[in-house]
This record gives structure tokens, sequence and C-alpha cells, in this order.
């Protein structure tokens, strides 16, 4: 069938940009951010193609109405984009998410290079009804918005242009769920929000784990059958696809660290009769570098398939010889007991929904770790490839979740496709050395026994061996039992099995343990006494939100739980709910509140707390204005800390133990006698010495705007569709925080960049943030700020 396309579909050329390679995307060594890519450069076969990012080069709109492709072909509303790319930019507070068809086109050009081989196009995601045409014949659908799945595209490829078609529906769907959005406590977007790549295989190849389809197989299966500080072992399964003609097929496997070889070992003949087989292999670590949260160490294993000497694959995996284990309900890892300080998370950033840069999904991490955290539970959906890498290079443990919030349909096709997502979840993120359990359960859904005894039933099919976790919030079926706070009190008996408080310090503050209807409680109750509060809330309310979360935080110890999780680490949006869910202990912009510098001050020194954090911190959550409480607490984990006011000491502070005798760092709290405006400084001592210092100062009229970017080890990224946040701080003369709720911060961005936020915004405790989108040439970007009364201030992104 001959389809008339628009001139500018025929002129979209094909762009190969190879970035952001990820765990067990093939040639990851390839990509210079790896310690030994050196060692691939130099392979002289033409045999083997390395996979490449196509995120460039896409044409997108989208349609409130179901259209044919020759409909939406026929249009003239394309706009060039790339990805990741959101199905809508939505305001900063969603009030009615949009919903409805977003399509994709790119042109791909084929090469002759192409010719004899497998050609796949790999999407990490798309929200969330799929259907895919190439010049105009439909060759795949795929249901469901936060896994991979693969398109088999070498069969339907012409000579020349050939053009790739995608119509994603993200409007409610019945057989993925969770709830309709207009009672969904969070909101799922839409879009091609993730990386997409075009592989080309040869007809021997390792195949793609979640692709392949394989039970407990596909693509590289990494597992430890021996763990201890003199020695390790690895057992590599590796799952090839191969032609009836290939003859002397090898696999061979060599073990990295930091770029030198440390264990190497290559396969006998593989049998030729099956078109597919797996090759199992075990390599031998003595003295091996154990990851952990506080030692992420990590090593590179890279596997090539040989065909007669030469080479026809590779693959290489990022994996952290480590051992989860539970014993009497307890964390072990690698034989250490261990309780596991943690967070949920949502995904979500203001105004682009879920499409993060692999760049941004790294500065959550970092962030998350540095706010004192070792263990993050993935709520309630997968989250991307690029904060799994995060968190294993971070030390991050993870509990890696389905979708799955208060739904459940009783049509056969839902519980087949929660089965799916789960066997996809696992085959994706099974070498992960951050993921500690499976969590293979629709959270606070009546389930039922039987849907609880398939899914755990799936997990250990999938992931054979011990110390494999499945995990759900009944305690019926699941190794490990995930309750929140809220559903214990007043209800409580201690578990029969390892036990996670999933999620606490927010529920049961906000509707006094009203249950699981949230969004049957329009009202927000107890206003004040509430943990969700906003940045802008105020001094008292942020107080209160972290006098909440320290209250909470202390009872968790007084069960057997091995891990907790506070609900949230960042403010999101709710698809019921005209507001923000403001229980995070950072802003939707990422700016932190005083519950931050709480848990961050529970960190013991000298144990990694990732790129952003020194050994000691302290922090004193007040403002310091006529209507502050003389009483209040500083935030730190040295051994003393010190206030003086205006140079002039005033008090010591005492931890408040015997209202917190559980939490490792109790704050130090302080009573000063009356109020007097100025500077009050607080200096942490250990060992005698002073080890970090904050001072604040009485709020004042600002008289300068500082702009800056927003603090993180990761530099802005070109060419990847990286957003940063650009901050305009708010400084009095002497440079303190001016604490400004209301100023309006106009932006403007010149050169290679796009203001994805609006114009104007307000500031938020001193500071107004811009979301930039950033292209190619960083080094143009220039970000000017200017309020109404002309305060000014500028930010070069030139390095």
């Amino acid at each position: 069938m001959k389809i008339n396309l628009p001139t500018w579909l025929l002129v979209s050329f094909f762009v190969a940009v190879v970035s952001g390679c990820d765990t067990d995307d093939k040639a990851v060594a390839l990509v210079a951010e790896n310690s030994d890519s050196a060692i691939h450069t130099s392979i002289a076969s033409d045999k083997f193609t390395a996979p490449v990012n196509i995120n460039s080069g896409w044409f997108y709109f989208k349609s409130d109405n179901v259209l044919t492709l020759a409909q939406a072909q026929a249009l003239a509303q394309w706009q060039p984009v790339s990805l990741p790319h959101t199905a809508n930019i939505e305001p900063r507070v969603v009030n009615d998410q949009w919903q409805g068809d977003a399509w994709y086109q790119k042109t791909l050009v084929k090469s002759a290079q192409w010719d004899g081989k497998k050609v796949f196009i790999d999407f990490e995601a798309a929200m969330n009804a799929t259907e895919i045409w190439l010049n105009g014949e439909k060759i795949a659908e795929h249901l469901g918005g936060y896994l991979p799945f693969s398109v088999a595209v070498g069969e339907h490829l012409k000579k020349g242009n050939n053009v790739l078609t995608v119509r994603l529906d993200n409007r409610d769907n019945a057989i993925t769920g969770p709830k309709p959005l207009d009672v969904l406590d969070f909101n799922m977007y839409g879009g091609l929000y993730r990386n997409v790549w075009l592989r080309i295989e040869n007809p021997v190849h390792i195949t793609d784990a979640v692709n392949a389809g394989v039970v407990a197989s596909g693509g590289i299966f990494v597992r430890y059958p021996k763990v201890s500080e003199t020695d390790a072992e690895i057992s590599v399964q590796t799952h090839l696809a191969k032609d009836a003609a290939s003859r002397n097929i090898r696999v061979q496997q060599r073990l990295t660290f930091n770029g030198k070889e440390v264990a190497k070992v290559v396969s006998d003949v593989v049998p030729s009769v099956a078109a597919e087989t797996s090759v199992t292999q075990t390599l031998k670590v003595t003295a091996p570098n154990l990851w952990s949260p506080k030692f992420p160490h990590l090593y590179q294993l890279e596997t090539r398939v040989l065909v007669d000497g030469e080479v026809f694959d590779i693959d290489v995996t990022r994996l952290g010889i480590r051992e989860f284990k539970l014993v009497d309900n307890q964390l072990y890892i690698n034989g250490e007991k261990t309780f596991l300080r943690g967070v949920n998370r949502h995904q979500e950033y203001p105004y682009v929904g879920y499409a993060l840069s692999d760049a941004a999904q790294y500065r959550d991490a970092e962030k998350i770790k540095a706010a004192g955290f070792d263990y993050v539970r993935l709520s309630h959906y997968p989250h991307s490839k690029a904060f799994m890498k995060a968190a294993d290079e971070l030390g991050l443990v993870l509990l890696d979740a389905i979708l799955g919030w208060q739904y459940v349909n009783k049509d056969p096709a839902f519980a087949d496709h929660i089965e799916q997502t789960c066997r996809d979840l696992i085959r994706r993120d099974r070498n992960h050395a951050s993921v500690l359990g499976w969590e293979c359960s629709l959270n606070e859904s009546d389930m039922g026994e039987a849907l609880v005894d398939r899914l755990h039933g799936v997990v250990h099919e999938e992931f054979p061996g011990e110390n494999v976790y499945s995990a759900g919030w009944v305690p019926y079926g699941y190794d490990l039992y995930l309750q929140a706070r809220q559903h214990r009190i007043g209800h409580y008996k201690a578990p029969t099995k390892p036990y996670v408080v999933s999620e606490y310090g927010d529920w049961e503050y906000y509707a006094m343990n009203a249950g699981l209807n949230q969004d049957s409680w329009g009202g927000l109750l107890q206003e004040e006494r509430s943990s969700r509060q906003l940045l802008s809330a105020g001094e008292k309310r942020l107080q209160q939100q972290a006098a909440n979360i320290q209250e909470a935080h202390n009872d968790n110890f007084n069960t057997p739980a091995f891990a907790d999780g506070y609900w949230v680490m960042f403010d999101y949006n709710r698809g019921y709910a005209d507001d923000i869910e403001s229980s995070g202990i950072m802003s939707l912009d990422r700016l932190a509140k005083w519950s931050y510098y709480f848990y961050q001050s529970q960190r013991a020194p000298a144990t990694n707390g990732g790129p952003l954090t020194n050994d000691y911190m302290v922090h004193i959550a007040s403002y310091w204005q006529a209507d502050s409480s003389l009483e209040f607490y500083v935030y730190s984990n040295a051994e003393s800390v010190a206030l003086t006011l205006n140079g002039k000491p005033v008090a010591d502070g005492i931890r408040d133990n015997t209202r917190y005798p559980h939490l490792k760092n109790a704050p130090f709290l302080f009573k000063i006698p009356q109020f007097e405006a100025g500077v009050l400084d607080a200096t942490a001592m250990a060992s005698g010495k002073v080890v970090a210092r904050h001072r604040i100062a009485t709020p004042s009229e600002a008289t300068r705007l500082v702009v800056s970017l927003d603090r993180s080890s990761v530099a802005p990224q070109s060419g990847v569709n990286d957003l940063v946040f650009v901050r305009a701080r708010l400084e009095t003369a002497k440079g303190f925080n001016s604490r400004s709720n209301t100023t309006a911060v106009t932006f403007t961005v010149d050169g290679d960049a796009q203001l994805v936020s609006p114009v104007s915004v307000n500031s938020e405790d001193g500071v107004a943030s811009a979301l930039v989108r950033l292209g190619r040439d960083i080094d143009s970007v220039v970000v000017k700020a200017v309020t109404d009364a002309g305060l000014a201030g500028s930010l070069s992104l030139k390095k």
C-alpha cells in the first residue's frame, strides 16, 4: 500500500547517537563513561554492531480523538522532538492530566550492513497501550507503560527510507490498571518517556532478557553460589539465538574490576542443534570486593560470542558480588546484620511528568543517598533503568515493584497481564546488585490468595535459588511482609516473617489512620498536624512535619522490622486531587525541607553518603524570626553542637534522647531565653575539632538575586535531552536567605536550551526554581532571572 507522507518525514534522516547505555545493554563498554571501555575499541570484526540510541529525529503530535494511521499522517501538526518526551507539558499543579493518543514517527534509513541480520527496535517504556507500524504495515502491539519491549523490524524493512509510526494511548485501562486517573493517588503521564534503541544482531547472538520470553533465562543471568570475603563464585548463564548453519560457537566471559582482569573463562563448543540454547559458566574470584550500601563495588562482566574465533556479539553487565540473607527475620548483607533506613520514591518531575533524562534520574538517586537513606522502595511501578544503574553505583538497596494500587480486575486477562509484568520486571532487573526483593504485589488491593500464590510462585520460577525474596503488602504468601505504619496502629501483631515498614510518617498524621480509601477523604484533616507541608508552608508547619517523622521513625524501632521506608522522598501530583501531595522531604523541585536534614543526621560519619555529602553535618531547623519558637532542634551526626547568637554563646545543645530513645542521633534541643534578631551559628564538634557549621539569620528584605545550578555531581549533559534545575536565590545584603515565599521571578534562556517551566515562577523559602531542557551546545546557554523589584542575576553554562 502506498502512503503519501509529508515532505519533512522523508527528509528526517536517521541519526545514530550512542549515549547512555545501561546495565545489560550490549557494548556498554563502548561508551566513554565506563572505566575499561578501551578494551573494545580495537575489535577487528565487521560482524558485531553495537546498539545505537535513536532518541533524536522524531516527530510528534497528540490527539484527544482516536485516529486511523492514514488520518494521523495526513495532519500537519507534527512537531520535531527528541526523547525522552512527555505527551503533554503539564502545569506544576496537575489539575487535569492530559489523556489521549500520542503519535510518534521517525524515518529509518536501511543500511546494506543490516542484510542477513536481525533488526530490533528496543523501547525502554511507552505509556501505555502501544501500536506500531512500519511503512504503513502494523507490526506490533504492547500493553503496559513501565517495562521494556522489543519489536523485530528486519523482515519489514525496505531499501532506503522506512517510516516507523508509534501510537500511544494513555487513557485509563482496565487490564493494566491501576485505578482510573480521577481516583488515583499519582499520575501516570504519557509519551515515549524513556530511551529507544536500534539493535542489529547477527544470526548468532545473545538474546534480550525480556524479549526472549524464556523462564529463568534469556540474555545474561548472573547468580552467586558462593560469597565470602575470601572467595566468591559467579554463575553466568548466557542465552543464545543461532542459525543451523553456525559452527564452532564459543562463549567467553571476562570479569574486570577497575579495568583489571580478575577472571576469565571460555566455553566448550556450543552444540548447534537447537535454535536457542543456554551456556552456563562459573567464574571464581579471590578476595572479592563485595557490594554493599557502604561499599558499592561494581565489577564489569564482558560476554563475547565467538564464531570460528570471530566476535559475533558482545554484552557487558555491571554486577556487584554480594549476599542478601534473612536470618531470624533480620537482614544480613555479606554476613553483617544491617538495618536499612529508607524512603519511597515517585519518579515524576514537574511539568514533564516521567520524561526524565538518564542524568536527571541519577541526580534523584544521589539526593536520596545524600539524605541518609540506603534503601528505596520503588513505589508503585517499575522505575527506569537509569535509576537502577545509579542505585548500583551509589549503594542503594531497592525493592523493585510492579504497577498496582488499590485495584483488582476479576477479568482473567488482568491477572495474566500482572503475571507477565512480574516476569518482565525480574528479567530486566535480576542482575542489579541493588535489588533485594520483588514486590509482585498489587499495593493495598484485595488480591485474594490465589493471585498471591500465583505471583509469589512467578518470582521463584523466574529467579530460582536461595536468598530470593518475593514481597507483598499482605502477610499471606510472600517471603517479605510490607506493612505501612498506619495499617498497624491499634492492631499491631508481631509478624512471623521478615518485615518492612513499607510506609510511615504521612497517612497516619494526615487522616488519623482513616483506612485504605484515600480518595474518599477530600479535605485535609488537622492541617497543622499533617506531614503534608509544602516548602512554602512556613516555619511552624515544616517543624511539625519533621516532628512527625522523628516520632514515627523512632517508633519503627519498636518493631522487628529490618527496614523502613518513609513516605515519600519528593512531593508529587495526584490524579484525584487538585493539589500537590507534599509529604516529601524535598519539594517537587527537589529543594530540601528540614526533614531532609533530620534523616541526613542519622547517617554515621565516615560512611558512604554519596558524592553530595561530607562525613559530618549540622543544620538549624528554625527561621529565627520574631514569632519563632524559642525551642527548636538542630540536626547533626557530630558528638556535640554549640550555638551562638550574634557571636555570643546562648545555649548548649542536648540530644533529645528522652523523646527519641531509639534514634541513632537524636536531634539537639536548644532553648533560648529570649528572641534577639541576628545570626544563629551552629558549630558541630567531634574529637575536639570543628567538623561542620551552619549559620542562619533573621529574614530580611532581599537585595540580590543569585542564580546557580542545582547542586549535583552530574554536570549538564549535551545531546541527551537533559533536564536541569536552575535556582534563583533571593539573598539579603549579607548573603543569607530572605525566606521569601511570594516573590515572582522571571526567567529567560538564551542559547541551545528551552525553558520548560513557566516564564514566571514564585519563590519558595527564598528560592525560585526553573526547569531547563538542554540541547547540544551547552556552552551557548545563559539563564537570566529578574524580579519585579529589579533584582537580577544570570548563569552561564559555559565550562
